[in-house]
């Protein structure tokens, strides 16, 4: 009809809709993602894309999840220490340990061959609850997503629950339960000071370090990890995800010491 525009007029051009479909997807994607991690800040972790790659790889793949009331704070006051001094205290991403890292692996590190990560407890919760090990930028990028949301949606407490029962401890063996039984035939409730230290000490490289039987390098991290968790214990840095003590408020205080 004269005057009226016609069908092919009304369409939107090619790259419009193309952008309005990346959006609906992003926006599906972006509530999905928030529904799940919101999900999981009650119900159990159903297990991890890298405990499926170690099952079909062939290995026996042991995990037994147990609550953070089931573990002993010995085994979190150790990975504050080794991991992430300041979990109680940020919101996820700590940028300052990430530049540390990056100078650290562009220099030192590559020389040695020995690289260092600047991940939070929070990014490796995020890494090893929703994604997948191999390092990539897109996986990055997701990283920091779930980060934030789990941040957002769970309480630390939640969050270091979440990463004591999905981290590995080698040879296909996931969470401080399992690792407890394994390497020390008692449960994590029961973890000794050492023992805990021990635990946390292999995790940047838990299929070549042993807890159990430590090499000279091994011996020194648990060592410089039995200090820093005296710090830890003494400033109250773990009392986020611990049962409240007045006597013991957190400080905040950054430490050094070896990172991953």
């Amino acid at each position: 009809m004269a005057g009226q525009p016609s069908r092919r007029s009304r369409q939107r051009p090619v790259w419009q809709r193309l952008m309005l479909l990346v959006f609906d997807v992003l926006l599906v994607v972006f509530f999905v993602t928030l529904l799940y991690a919101a999900l999981l800040r009650v119900m159990p972790v159903p297990g991890t894309v890298l405990m499926v790659e170690r099952a079909i790889a062939g290995e026996n793949v042991r995990r037994m999840p147990v609550p953070l009331a089931k573990i002993s704070p010995h085994m979190v006051r150790a990975v504050i220490a080794a991991e992430d001094s300041r979990f109680c205290t940020h919101w996820g991403i700590e940028a300052d340990s990430i530049r540390a890292a990056a100078r650290y692996n562009s220099t030192t590190g590559e020389k040695k061959g020995k690289l260092r990560g600047g991940s939070t407890i929070s990014q490796q919760t995020a890494k090893n609850v929703f994604l997948w090990p191999a390092r990539s930028w897109l996986r990055k990028g997701l990283e920091a997503w779930f980060t934030v949301a789990i941040e957002a949606l769970w309480p630390k407490r939640r969050i270091m629950e979440a990463y004591l029962n999905a981290i590995e401890f080698g040879d296909g063996v996931f969470g401080v339960e399992a690792a407890a039984r394994l390497r020390f035939g008692k449960s994590a409730a029961t973890l000794t000071r050492r023992e805990a230290a021990a635990l946390a000490a292999i995790l940047p490289a838990p299929n070549k370090w042993n807890a159990v039987k430590p090499g000279p390098y091994t011996r020194k991290r648990i060592a410089t990890i039995l200090q820093r968790m005296n710090v830890v214990a003494r400033d109250g840095l773990a009392q986020c995800a611990l049962a409240p003590s007045p006597a013991n408020p957190s400080s905040g205080r950054k430490l050094s010491g070896p990172k991953k």
